[in-house]
């Protein structure tokens, strides 16, 4: 089992930058990948960016060049993960709720997701 934890949502002004965390703990040894997917009210879930084990990284047309998205392997006795997204130049149609998602070969595991609203 893995537990996944977000955080850093909130409300920004259009032009604005967050960075949103997560924070994947249990068994997160066979991991493969991290990232975010995000849906807006009437909208499929998209995917917003994924990076791997190695590193590689992936992200959704609509976010290339404003988004970045790190892979932090913080050791300590409970095995702590951390997947960070840095957004910038957010635009009102960032506005979504973020979820965070780990990806094992036995499958997904989601967390519960954080609202960004980008609002003036």
């Amino acid at each position: 089992q893995v537990q996944l934890v977000e955080s850093g949502g909130g409300l920004v002004q259009p032009g604005g930058s967050l960075r949103l965390s997560c924070a994947a703990s249990g068994s997160i040894t066979s991991i493969r990948s991290m990232g975010w997917y995000r849906q807006a009210p009437g909208l499929q879930r998209e995917l917003v960016a994924s990076i791997t084990r190695g590193g590689n990284t992936n992200y959704g047309d609509s976010v290339k060049g404003r988004f970045t998205i790190s892979r932090d392997n913080v050791k300590d006795s409970v095995y702590l993960q951390m997947s960070s997204l840095q957004m910038n130049s957010l635009k009102s149609e960032d506005t979504a709720v973020y979820y965070c998602y780990a990806r094992r070969p036995d499958g997904d595991y989601w967390g519960q997701g954080t609202q960004v609203s980008v609002s003036s």
